[in-house]
């Protein structure tokens, strides 16, 4: 039986090369995105792996909606990524309440809202893998952006006491914190900002998203089958626990 995952949030970036990676690993991926065009562009990246689905992981309506569909065409999901997130930087003394609703919402209570969808599918095949996207913020912090560190140790928080609840049914839970990886906002950046960035990475590079899924392919996999309750940093060195 081919696994089928699950990654949200999978248009583009990060969340692109992971789904393409767990393809390439053999499984049905399941991509979610905001859009029409992001769903067909999923579909069309998988390449006959998988497809594309809209998805608002901010609205419980929505998540429920998704999973309705699914039932009807594909198995439960036995590998999930939980990768979709939004950014509404702003000082804590300026920031608006729906700035901080926003990002909680799609950084932190999908996180919940996803996974408890796909529990009882893991739970009855007494194995899973769940995988949530974290940030190096989560630990280091960042000016501007208390409301998304929130979420991401809020994120590593959960899946520690989740890590817990599961590990009796074969299934893990682990956190990915990425630092700075070439993505579309990292290219828009100008040579001297550019500059300050690497001056704080000790490898002297950016990230790619392929070395995360590659990370990714690995946590989903058999042999990370006593990995759980962690926290993986993929900085280049910029922040050591």
């Amino acid at each position: 039986m081919t696994p089928v995952a699950l990654v949200t949030g999978a248009s583009r970036g990060i969340g692109r090369d992971i789904a393409q990676r767990l393809a390439k690993e053999g499984m049905e991926v399941l991509g979610t995105s905001t859009s029409e065009a992001g769903a067909q562009g999923i579909t069309d990246h998988l390449a006959g792996h998988g497809r594309g689905y809209v998805l608002d992981v901010s609205d419980e309506g929505s998540i429920g909606n998704f999973f309705d569909a699914i039932k009807e065409s594909h198995d439960a999901p036995l590998v999930l990524v939980n990768n979709a997130g939004i950014t509404r930087d702003n000082l804590a003394l300026r920031m608006k309440d729906d700035e901080w609703q926003d990002v909680i919402q799609t950084n932190l209570s999908s996180v919940y809202r996803v996974t408890k969808q796909c529990l009882r599918g893991m739970t009855k095949a007494r194995w899973g893998r769940i995988i949530n996207l974290s940030s190096v913020v989560s630990r280091m912090g960042n000016g501007g952006q208390s409301n998304y560190a929130a979420t991401k140790a809020g994120i590593e928080g959960y899946s520690r006491s989740l890590a817990t609840e599961l590990g009796s049914r074969g299934i893990t839970v682990n956190c990915i914190a990425p630092g700075f990886i070439e993505t579309d906002m990292t290219r828009e950046l100008g040579e001297d900002q550019a500059e300050v960035l690497l001056a704080r990475v000790p490898v002297g590079r950016l990230g790619n998203p392929q070395e995360v899924a590659a990370l990714v392919a690995f946590l989903a996999g058999e042999e990370a089958g006593y990995i759980t309750g962690e926290t993986i940093h993929i900085n280049g060195g910029m922040y050591m626990i």
